[in-house]
C-alpha cells in the first residue's frame, strides 16, 4: 500500500512536471508572439514618427532657407541702393569739381590778364610818378618864391588847417553818436527808473539839529535849571547837549550836532520831568539808564531794517551801525530811511535789468554805512563804509560798490552804477533834503562863475534852483561847433569842481541877430 502510494505520488509529480513544462513553454511562446507583435507595432510607430520628423525638419529647413534668401535679397537690395546713391554723389562731386576747376582756370586766366594790365599800369604810373615828382618839386619852388614861406612853415600851416578840419569832422561825429546814444539810453533809463520810482513808496521826512521838550508848566524850567544852575550843568555834562531855556512858553530846546546824544538827552529830560525828582545824582542815573536802552533800541532798529529789506547772514556789528543811522541826518534827510529807499530802488532796478535783487538790496542798505561813524573817523563816508564792510566780511562786489558810489574809486561792476542812480533818486526827490540858504546861494554863484570862466561867454544864468545853467555866447567869437565843445567843457568842469544833488543841465545859446532900419 505504501509502495503504491509512493508510485502514485511519483507519477503525479511527473505528470505535474510535464504539464507545467508544456504550459510554461506554451505561455512563453505566446509571450514571444505578443512581444513580436508589439515590437512590430512600435517599429511601425517609430517609422511613422521618423517620417513625420523628417518631413517637419525638411519643412523647417525649407522655411529657414526661404527666410534667409528673402533677407539676403533685401540686404542686397539695400546695399545696391546705397552703392547707387554713393555712385550718384560721387558723380555729382566729380561734376562739381569739374565746374570748380573750370571756374578756377577761368579766374586764373582773368587774374593773369589783370596782373599783366596792372604791371603795365605800374610801369606807366612809375613813369608818371617821376614826372609828377618833378612837377611837385617845381611847384614847391614856385610856391616858396611866391608866398615867401619855407617848406616847414607851409607844412605847419597845412597841418593846422587839416587839424581844424579833422576836429570839425570829429565834433560832428561825436555829436551824432552822443545824440544817438542819448536817444536810446534815455528811453531805457527813463523806463527803468520811472518803474522803480512808481513802485517805491517813500516817506517825506526832514529833521533838524534841535529837539524841543514840552513842559507841563513854566515852573518846571526853574527845577530843570536847579540851584545856581547845577541841574542844567549836570544834564549838559552827562549828555554833551546844550539845554536852551528861553522865553518859549512851556518848552525847552535841546541843541546838538550828534543826534544820538540829543535823543538820549530828550528821553532823559522827559523821564526826569515825569518823575519830578531832578537833581545831579538822579540826572546821571537816568542818563546812564537811557544810554543802555538806546543801545538796545539801536540794535532793534538795525534788525528791523535788515528784516524789512530781506537781508540775512549779516554781522551783528553792521546791524548796530545800521541802527545808528536812524539818528543820523544828511541835509535833513534821515540816513536810515534814505538807505532803505536806496535798497528798495536798487532791488527794483535790478529786477528790471535781470540782475541779482538780493545783492542789490544789500548794497543799497549798506552804501552809507560809513555815515554812522564818520564823526569819529577820518576820511569820507564812502571809504569808511567800504573799510567797515571789508572788516566784517562783505563780498568784494559790495565793498567796491560802497566805495564807488560817489566816484571816489572806479566801479568794477554794474552794481556800482546802480547804487549811484538809486542814491541820486532818493536824495533828489521832492522834500527829501534841504539846504541852508547860504550853501544854496554859494552853489548857484559857483555854477555861474564856472560858466563865465570860459572865453566867448557873454552871460550865464543859473535857473531851476541850480538844476540848469543857461550860457549865452558871443556869436561872432564862437561858431556852432565851438558852441558844442563849450557845452561839453562846461559840463566836465562842473562835474570836477562842484558838488550838487542830482544833475545839472547845461544849455549854451548862440544867436546871431542882424538889425537894419528902412528909412
Amino acid at each position: 500500500m505504501d509502495k503504491l502510494s509512493i508510485i502514485v505520488g511519483i507519477f503525479s509529480a511527473v505528470i505535474a512536471f510535464v504539464a507545467g513544462y508544456f504550459s510554461r513553454r506554451f505561455g512563453a511562446e505566446k509571450k514571444v508572439q505578443n512581444a513580436e507583435v508589439r515590437a512590430k507595432i512600435i517599429l511601425q510607430e517609430a517609422e511613422r514618427q521618423a517620417e513625420a520628423k523628417q518631413k517637419e525638419a525638411s519643412l523647417e529647413a525649407k522655411d529657414l532657407l526661404y527666410k534667409m534668401r528673402v533677407e539676403f535679397e533685401k540686404e542686397s537690395k539695400i546695399r545696391r541702393q546705397e552703392l547707387l546713391n554713393l555712385e550718384r554723389r560721387l558723380i555729382s562731386r566729380e561734376e562739381n569739381l569739374d565746374r570748380k576747376v573750370d571756374l578756377l582756370e577761368k579766374k586764373e586766366r582773368e587774374l593773369s590778364a589783370k596782373a599783366k594790365v596792372l604791371a603795365d599800369k605800374e610801369v606807366e604810373n612809375e613813369a608818371k610818378g617821376k614826372e609828377l615828382q618833378t612837377l611837385i618839386m617845381e611847384e614847391k619852388d614856385r610856391l616858396q618864391k611866391v608866398s615867401g614861406l619855407s617848406s616847414e612853415e607851409a607844412k605847419k600851416i597845412l597841418l593846422k588847417h587839416m587839424e581844424d578840419e579833422i576836429r570839425f569832422d570829429a565834433n560832428v561825429m561825436i555829436k551824432r553818436i552822443e545824440e544817438e546814444a542819448k536817444e536810446n539810453a534815455d528811453k531805457k533809463a527813463k523806463h527803468y527808473i520811472s518803474l522803480a520810482i512808481q513802485r517805491c513808496a517813500a516817506e517825506h521826512t526832514v529833521e533838524s539839529t534841535v529837539s524841543v521838550v514840552s513842559l507841563p508848566s513854566d515852573d518846571m524850567k526853574g527845577r530843570i535849571i536847579g540851584r545856581e544852575g547845577r541841574n542844567i550843568r549836570a544834564l549838559e555834562v552827562a549828555t554833551g547837549i546844550d539845554v536852551i531855556i528861553d522865553d518859549t512858553p512851556e518848552a525847552v530846546t535841546l541843541s546838538g550836532f550828534d543826534p544820538i546824544r540829543r535823543e538820549i538827552a530828550r528821553m532823559s529830560l522827559e523821564r526826569l520831568i515825569t518823575n519830578g525828582r531832578i537833581h545831579p545824582a538822579r540826572i546821571e542815573e537816568i542818563v546812564e539808564k537811557v544810554k543802555k536802552e538806546m543801545e538796545q533800541m539801536i540794535k532793534e532798529e538795525g534788525e528791523k531794517a535788515t528784516f524789512d529789506i530781506g537781508i540775512q547772514r549779516i554781522h551783528p556789528e553792521i546791524i548796530r551801525l545800521l541802527g545808528r543811522l536812524k539818528y543820523r541826518t544828511s541835509y535833513g534827510q534821515n540816513v536810515l530811511q534814505h538807505s532803505r529807499e536806496v535798497a528798495y530802488l536798487m532791488g527794483l532796478l535790478a529786477g528790471e535789468l535781470g540782475l541779482d535783487e538780493v545783492l542789490s538790496k544789500r548794497i543799497g542798505l549798506l552804501h552809507d554805512l560809513g555815515k554812522s561813524v564818520d564823526h569819529d573817523l577820518e576820511g569820507t563816508h564812502a571809504s569808511i563804509g567800504a573799510d567797515l564792510a571789508k572788516k566784517y566780511g562783505e563780498s568784494p562786489e559790495i565793498i567796491n560798490a560802497i566805495a564807488a558810489h560817489h566816484d571816489e574809486v572806479e566801479s568794477t561792476s554794474i552794481y556800482g552804477v546802480l547804487v549811484q542812480a538809486a542814491d541820486a533818486i532818493s536824495a533828489t526827490r521832492p522834500g527829501a533834503r534841504r539846504e541852508t540858504l547860504e550853501i544854496y546861494v554859494k552853489r548857484l554863484e559857483k555854477l555861474e562863475a564856472i560858466a563865465d570862466s570860459f572865453k566867448g561867454v557873454d552871460k550865464a544864468f543859473a535857473i531851476q534852483a541850480g538844476r540848469e545853467i543857461r550860457v549865452i555866447v558871443h556869436p561872432d567869437k564862437l561858431g556852432d561847433q565851438e558852441t558844442a565843445i563849450l557845452a561839453r567843457d562846461i559840463t566836465k568842469k562842473i562835474e570836477n569842481e562842484l558838488e550838487y544833488p542830482g544833475q545839472v543841465k547845461v544849455t549854451v545859446i548862440r544867436e546871431k541877430r542882424v538889425v537894419e532900419y528902412a528909412k
